[in-house]
């Protein structure tokens, strides 16, 4: 890996019930089983379109890139899901402060949209997205390092800690 790779805070949707083709009469959190925490690492370096063939998912791909976690927080447990203070890590100093309310598009909008032509199965887990603030845009750049520890925590739901390690 280059010395490219940012952590993403993210909000994780995990789908409870089949659904298809959401409508906008249909309430989509009646599909899901709760809500994690996931910490979408991205390699900036992969992401460009030369190398990426113009796929920014092959750029968040690699082994040990998504880890997600600890628990699955009911729906019951998290009726607003839209707005959660969302915090990453790393290394104990804060790099993103954010909050759900912040994210592009809304959890109901984000499963509306794939469930569209395509069915989510129980057990599907939808990575919303980081609100904002991420180290990519820090001046300078704030890349991971091998063996820097990310911490992503959600309100209502805890904390997620993993190990960077890179190989060789």
């Amino acid at each position: 890996m280059a010395d490219s790779e940012i952590p993403q805070g993210e909000l994780c949707i995990v789908i409870g019930k089949r659904c298809k083709s959401l409508t906008e009469d249909e309430d989509p959190l009646d599909y899901v089983l709760g809500f994690t925490i996931g910490n979408d690492v991205s390699s900036r370096y992969w992401q460009m379109p030369e190398r990426s063939g113009q796929q920014a998912s092959y750029s968040k791909s690699f082994d040990n890139f998504a880890p997600l976690g600890p628990v699955i927080c009911s729906t019951a447990q998290m009726p607003a899901p839209d707005r959660l203070t969302l915090v990453t890590t790393v290394n104990g100093v804060e790099r993103q402060r954010s909050s759900t309310v912040d994210m592009i598009f809304n959890v109901r909008d984000i499963i509306r949209f794939v469930s569209r032509g395509h069915a989510l199965e129980p057990g599907t887990v939808i990575m919303t997205g980081t609100p904002g603030g991420v180290a990519a845009f820090m001046e300078p750049p704030a890349w991971l390092q091998d063996g820097d520890i990310v911490e992503v925590s959600i309100d209502g739901i805890g904390k997620i800690r993993n190990k960077m390690v890179f190989e060789k």
